[in-house]
């Protein structure tokens, strides 16, 4: 928002279909006009972003219930929420409609539950339609004698990558449709640990679903699953404790075979999700600020004490500035300014929500989330931020070491309203 002078301060309501002027304790202020009821706000893009996030983090609940930290060297701040947005993205994306997600509603994609420096355990279905890893088992033949140790022993003297005290994981996840139509899925992960002298019955800790011997192709057996993939999605982890503290785990993607996973994939889903949101704004008429400004006959823009000040006429130098800055301006060069960045995102939100901010061409946009004040120090805006708390987001825009003002907008988490306005502190 600017404060405005000369016939602006004189003018009170809508100037355009673009912008109106409000009279405050500070003086007239020159604003964007509310959107209007039942106007999208989201482009083509941000439609897509906001439609896959809604799957991805219901994918994502399925998952952080299980407790599993399956993302190694996370930075300060980030979570592995953020991480599985990154490594999921816009890669065989997935679309339900919001009316679907608010039920609770899951399509089980195949999605990438781990990231980390141990090797991939290989998975893929056979001609039986039976997921089979690459983890060799030699001549053992899984059955319900079958004990820890002789599994653990079976596994260590077939794959080289594996030592004792190693864990490994099996994530089941089914495919569900309820009597609403709304598809829903569930998650059960089976654990054990590599021990040798372990005597109990391997399936009385684990599960045949996802510990079961499969014959190889050549000789021997290999770890796959005791039944054929339908509707569901499996998956196996690697993890080891390295002995500082920290976890290595495998990269690992989840093996999806469902009846209704194609249906919720492509241009028609896409479409479906999106007109759920609010649908996509398809004008090509985006704001020119220049443009506009000079209709509305405002030249120049100057930054003083008192926030953002506008002067009309044709930059002669003759207006008027309020603030304490009188007088024109073509006997002195003027004081170089930097527009505030604008901060972008969806508010209240579900679950998450996804915020961008842009700002004036070759600038460094500066931000913090805590609250306090940015400075040309603080954290750079390099992509879009995974908000999934209520947060306050301030900004500032630095140019030729020339900060601009400080931008700042909540993010509210829930239904209530809040913090959906931005403004300039």
């Amino acid at each position: 928002m600017a404060r405005a002078t000369d016939f602006l301060s004189q003018t009170s309501g809508k100037l355009d279909e673009m912008f109106q002027t409000r009279q405050t304790d500070h003086g007239t202020i020159l604003a964007r006009n509310p959107k209007p009821r039942g106007m999208t706000r989201r482009s083509e893009k941000q439609a897509n972003t906001r439609c896959q996030l809604a799957n991805v983090s219901a994918n994502y609940q399925l998952f952080r219930c299980k407790k599993m930290q399956s993302f190694e060297g996370k930075e300060a701040g980030q979570n592995d929420f953020n991480i599985f947005v990154q490594v999921n993205y816009d890669r065989n994306p997935v679309f339900i409609t919001k009316q679907d997600r608010k039920c609770g509603g899951c399509v089980l994609g195949n999605y990438q539950y781990s990231l980390g420096s141990l090797n991939p355990i290989v998975i893929s279905l056979n001609a039986g339609g039976v997921l089979v890893t690459n983890i060799g088992l030699g001549s053992l033949v899984i059955d319900a004698n079958t004990t820890v140790g002789e599994f653990s022993a079976a596994v260590l003297a077939n794959n080289k990558d594996w030592q004792a005290d190693d864990q490994l994981t099996f994530f089941y996840a089914e495919q569900m449709v309820d009597s609403e139509g709304v598809p829903r899925a569930s998650m059960d992960p089976y654990r054990m640990v590599m021990n040798t002298t372990d005597q109990t019955k391997l399936w009385n800790v684990v599960s045949a679903l996802g510990f079961s011997s499969v014959a190889a192709a050549g000789t021997g057996y290999v770890l796959g699953m005791g039944i054929a993939l339908s509707n569901a999605g499996g998956s196996w982890i690697h993890s080891r404790n390295d002995g500082d503290g920290e976890k290595q785990v495998s990269t690992q993607r989840m093996k999806v075979v469902s009846d209704i996973l194609a249906s919720y994939q492509g241009e028609a889903a896409f479409l479906a999700s999106a007109k759920s949101y609010g649908g996509i704004n398809t004008r090509e008429d985006f704001l020119d600020p220049v443009s506009t400004m000079a209709d509305l006959g405002v030249a120049s823009a100057t930054v003083n004490a008192g926030g953002m000040e506008m002067s009309s006429g044709g930059g002669s130098g003759s207006g008027t500035q309020q603030g304490g800055n009188s007088g024109g301006n073509s006997g002195g060069a003027e004081t170089p300014t930097v527009t505030a960045p604008t901060i972008s995102g969806d508010t209240p939100f579900e679950e998450s929500t996804e915020v961008t901010m842009s700002g004036p061409a070759d600038a460094t946009i500066h931000y913090t989330l805590d609250g306090s004040t940015p400075t040309s120090a603080s954290t750079a805006y390099t992509e879009a931020l995974t908000l999934t708390d209520t947060t306050t987001v301030k900004a500032i825009a630095v140019k030729d070491n020339v900060s601009s003002s400080v931008a700042s907008r909540t993010f509210t988490k829930g239904s209530g309203s809040g913090g959906g306005v931005q403004g300039e502190d």
